[in-house]
């Protein structure tokens, strides 16, 4: 006879079998699901352990082509500057590094080089231009003019050209010996540039910069520089303007300076100075420059080669 305590005991044992299988098929899923997810994850280790190991490679290489440059750039540039006299100009994102790099590779290049510039923060600060065309025009040495446009860079380069390099006509200071003393030391007092002691006028200019700039005012800064670099190729006899990857970029001075066709026309652009192939068309650059010719170098798409000579080569 089928009783009540029996049909509670035949649910509970439908309800257990129910639970169980649940469970048993929960665990079944979920074993395949850890073993799916855990093969997964082991191929995806391996790639990125090969992708590493791909970059290391690729590191190294780069690293053993930028020494074999560097070894070899002396011999590349040996005589090419030699009876000229170049000013080194960097902004303040330049190394230590770097700019002595630049330094030894155009006295190895036979470069009088006749000192260096220090550009300070305040110099491409847009908050501080009246600031500066204040200072700018203090510190004018007698029969120097400054340019009509009223930017920063062009200001501050309409000054310091004429300080750092020789009449191109004539080929004497634009300013007598105390005059530039008085006008560096206030630019230094006011955190806009600092030179090197015994600083003397040279023919050409070489204006190091960094990469891409970063902050809310990147572009102005960057349009400054490039300004800066023109005004100083007006000056003297020529200017290069070098700077490293990711400064041929719209927050790049050289980048700002190759899509303006009134600066790109006369004033040349490196944008991989960091490397010794870079070194290397800075110095084949200043070259060219004082034979009156312009160029743009480096490895970005917007560089009409390496170096001059390879104009067009891919």
């Amino acid at each position: 006879m089928i009783t009540l305590r029996y049909h509670i005991i035949s649910i509970a044992a439908v309800f257990l079998a129910l639970a169980v299988g649940v469970v048993l098929g929960t665990s079944s899923v979920s074993e395949g699901l850890l073993k799916s997810v855990g093969g997964e994850k082991e191929e995806l280790q391996a790639q990125v352990d090969q992708l590493g190991a791909e970059r290391a490679q690729f590191k190294a290489q780069a690293d053993a082509a930028d020494r074999f440059d560097t070894t070899v750039a002396p011999l590349a540039v040996q005589g090419q500057l030699t009876g000229r006299s170049v000013v080194l100009i960097s902004s303040p994102e330049v190394e230590d590094g770097r700019r002595a790099a630049m330094a030894k590779l155009l006295r190895d290049s036979g470069a009088d080089v006749t000192g260096e510039v220090r550009l300070g923060e305040a110099l491409t600060d847009p908050d501080r231009t009246d600031q500066l065309r204040g200072v700018v025009t203090q510190l004018l040495p007698a029969g120097v003019q400054l340019p009509t446009a009223a930017d920063p860079g062009t200001l501050a380069g309409g000054l310091i050209g004429p300080l750092t390099l020789v009449n191109p006509q004539t080929g004497q200071p634009q300013a007598a010996d105390d005059a530039r003393a008085a006008a560096l030391s206030g630019l230094a007092g006011g955190g806009y540039a600092t030179a090197s002691e015994g600083l003397r006028p040279a023919q050409l200019a070489v204006v190091l910069t960094g990469g891409r700039l970063a902050g809310d005012n990147a572009a102005d800064r960057a349009t400054a520089l490039a300004r800066f670099a023109t005004q100083i190729d007006r000056s003297g006899q020529g200017a290069v303007l070098a700077g490293e990857s990711g400064s041929s970029d719209g927050r790049g001075a050289v980048g700002v300076a190759r899509v303006d066709p009134a600066i790109a026309s006369a004033l040349s652009t490196v944008d991989n100075a960091e490397t010794g192939a870079g070194r290397v068309a800075v110095v084949l650059a200043a070259r060219e420059q004082a034979d009156r010719q312009s160029g743009h170098y480096g490895v970005a798409s917007s560089a009409q080669g390496p170096v001059p000579g390879t104009r067009g080569d891919s």
